[in-house]
């Protein structure tokens, strides 16, 4: 069976993440976009003919026997109430992060009955996949920390939702990046025991908080820490885990969000793969060599959503890691209230 794809927003996510990610699995159709911007229309008709393109959603929810998944890629306050409106329908949803603005209402979700799909795709990134696989080998022996970044030099703040002090948007650079962070670390070593954070707003003019760090502690003792930041004038290791026996260090960034960003679809040859001068290091001072970096895979999140629905697969994210990071998130908060 074909899996009829509805897409609601072609922004960034819509036009970058999902739809090339869609197209690219067998066994999914992308049928519909939904944008009410005249400039997108086009651009969805220009990459996408015969690709049907819908002013508003109403259309999808009112007649949900043309659709079989519905993917929600849109301002963080719409998640919910898009989400909410699928899910009633009958259809399944894939909800872009934050896949809500609480945990609560994740729950809430949750609990409609058909499946929520988190698209949590930083689990795909081929520096967490080695990094994932390393550890599973044993390769570090007992892993101490767990440190990861996503360090940016932006710092002049632009007009956009994403810095509104609207809670219901939740725009800060906690909920955009740490989203990630947080589900990676739980990923690894599940939900933490403790949080401990540190929040500022560092930009002239920012509204909400744009240089953050979680320490989180994990059952067994393994420690997270994660930095997320827009004005980082220096940029550290991607990830830099450390074990009893070797550490694994590697710098940069993961190629797949650049290639999307520039046309490229995961059809095409050598997808994910980074050049070997990209490699991250692997060994204790003096002895580290370098490890060849497992290829990237954004497609394997929908390649998940259809085994899901097709063959009653586990999900490729479970939606009780996405509330156990929102829980973190919220504690995060909290913390950085009571500092």
């Amino acid at each position: 069976m074909t899996l009829r794809v509805v897409l609601i927003g072609y922004g960034l996510g819509g036009a970058a993440f999902h739809a090339p990610l869609i197209s690219s699995v067998p066994g999914m159709m992308l049928v519909a976009v939904v944008t009410g911007n005249p400039e997108r229309q086009e651009a969805v008709r220009q990459r996408y003919p015969g690709v049907a393109v819908l002013p508003d959603a109403s259309a999808v929810f009112a007649e949900p026997q043309h659709c079989d998944l519905v993917v929600v890629s849109t301002p963080n306050r719409t998640h919910v109430p898009l989400a909410t409106a699928a899910l009633k329908s009958g259809l399944p949803v894939v909800v872009d992060k934050p896949v809500a603005v609480t945990a609560a209402q994740a729950r809430e979700l949750e609990s409609y009955g058909p499946p929520v799909f988190p698209y949590h795709n930083r689990r795909w990134d081929g520096d967490f996949r080695t990094a994932r696989r390393l550890i599973a080998e044993g390769a570090l022996g007992k892993v101490q920390r767990f440190e990861s970044r996503f360090e940016r030099w932006r710092p002049e703040v632009t007009e956009s939702w994403k810095e509104s002090r609207d809670p219901s948007d939740a725009g800060s650079i906690l909920y955009d990046l740490g989203t990630h962070l947080v589900d990676q670390s739980i990923c690894l070593f599940g939900p933490p025991t403790h949080v401990y954070a540190e929040v500022d707003t560092r930009r002239e003019g920012a509204q909400v908080p744009d240089d953050v760090f979680l320490g989180l502690t994990h059952e067994g003792g393994v420690r997270s820490h994660l930095w997320m930041s827009a004005t980082a004038a220096d940029l550290g290791p991607r990830f830099r885990v450390l074990g009893s026996e070797a550490s694994y260090v590697i710098q940069g960034m993961d190629g797949q969000e650049a290639a999307l960003r520039a046309g490229r679809s995961p059809r095409e040859p050598g997808w994910g793969q980074m050049p070997p001068e990209s490699y991250g290091l692997l060994g204790v001072p003096g002895r580290a060599r370098p490890v060849r970096t497992d290829a990237g895979a954004y497609q394997d999140f929908y390649r998940g959503v259809a085994a899901t629905l097709q063959e009653d697969a586990p999900p490729p994210v479970p939606m009780s890691d996405a509330i156990a990071g929102l829980e973190v998130i919220e504690a995060a908060l909290r913390s950085a209230v009571g500092r």
